[in-house]
């Protein structure tokens, strides 16, 4: 695992006044990152505004601080107009593109630091920490306010370990390392309760999620011996059973649970007419090496990657074939 820079930790320091910033759709790392170092922040007494393209999705808003949230670039420049001196801070985002379609207005402030754990991170931003070693944005978070000495209060832990345990899928996947339970464990003996968090996170669905989820797994298609699983969703789907985009979050367990497959893949057909890809692995395949063929990224195990020009059959077909030459190549010796 990577040091932290000192220009990350001694930027930070010295600045009064920090915007916070996390990718576009952002899951339960990006948005628990996000709140949990604005909460150390503002324990520092330093000024903070948090922004996000659109609002937190509703399976993360009872994260202590989602109030902070704001979605106006237009305040967030006002922000920056009454504070020159602001620095800013993009968490859990491989490009600067999935900052979002006002990207260019992030990157305007500078210094501008990158905290990231992906280990197909696109360089930008001025001052960088990327380890793909952590588990999770949050992790790093914890890992910084630790050795800045910063207090990790209630609201701060209850944030981080929501990011931490939602990255890692509950400590399941191979990323979570001894150094991960240590942390969640100093979150708990702050006061966070695994059980609360768990049932906020697993037990709080919407009928209207769970008949959408009904209509993906009637689509899942099994290959190459039933080592690749594929799900796709509509957006026929979404306005059949009424779900929001952020309902299909999770889904794609449910095809990596077969005990045969290698690979899962989810094809989601957007309303904004773009098609996106999710893929999980479990084994030896390194998704993140696919996902970077068609310009996407991500972790070994996780990984992602869109297209703007295709329909939903032309990217299944595509990543399919890819996905069969990467899974009957013998393995390397």
């Amino acid at each position: 695992m990577k040091k932290i820079p000192e220009d990350i930790s001694s930027t930070i320091g010295d600045a009064d006044c920090v915007v916070l910033a996390t990718h576009v759709h952002p899951d339960g790392d990006a948005v628990g990152s996000l709140l949990g170092l604005a909460q150390i922040l503002k324990d520092m007494n330093k000024k903070v505004f948090c922004y996000l393209e659109e609002p937190v999705p509703y399976l993360y808003r009872f994260l202590p601080g989602c109030e902070m949230v704001n979605t106006s670039i237009e305040e967030l420049g006002v922000f920056v107009e009454e504070n020159p001196n602001s620095i800013a801070i993009s968490l859990d985002c491989g490009d600067r593109d999935r900052l979002g379609k006002h990207h260019h207005r992030l990157l305007e402030i500078e210094p501008f630091l990158v905290i990231d754990h992906h280990r197909s991170h696109k360089n930008f931003g001025s001052h960088r920490w990327i380890d793909s070693d952590r588990s999770s944005t949050g992790e790093m978070v914890y890992e910084l306010a630790e050795h800045m000495r910063a207090v990790i209060s209630y609201r701060s832990a209850y944030n981080l370990y929501v990011a931490i345990s939602t990255d890692t899928g509950s400590f399941c996947y191979e990323s979570t390392t001894s150094r991960t339970l240590r942390i969640a464990a100093d979150l708990v003996d702050a006061g966070v309760s695994p059980d609360e968090v768990s049932g906020y996170i697993y037990n709080n669905y919407t009928l209207e999620r769970i008949q959408l989820m009904e209509k993906v797994l009637s689509t899942l298609t099994l290959y190459e011996h039933d080592t690749l699983a594929v799900i796709r969703v509509s957006r026929q789907m979404f306005e059949e059973s009424g779900a929001l985009p952020e309902d299909v979050e999770g889904f794609i367990d449910f095809p990596r649970s077969i005990n045969s497959v290698k690979v899962a893949v989810f094809i989601k057909e957007s309303r904004k007419e773009v098609v996106s890809v999710s893929l999980r692995a479990k084994g030896e395949v390194d998704v993140a090496e696919i996902a970077k063929i068609f310009g996407g990224g991500g972790h070994r195990n996780a990984a992602g990657f869109r297209f703007n020009d295709k329909s939903a059959s032309q990217v299944q077909q595509i990543v399919i074939d890819e996905l069969k030459r990467v899974i009957s190549r013998p393995p390397t010796l």
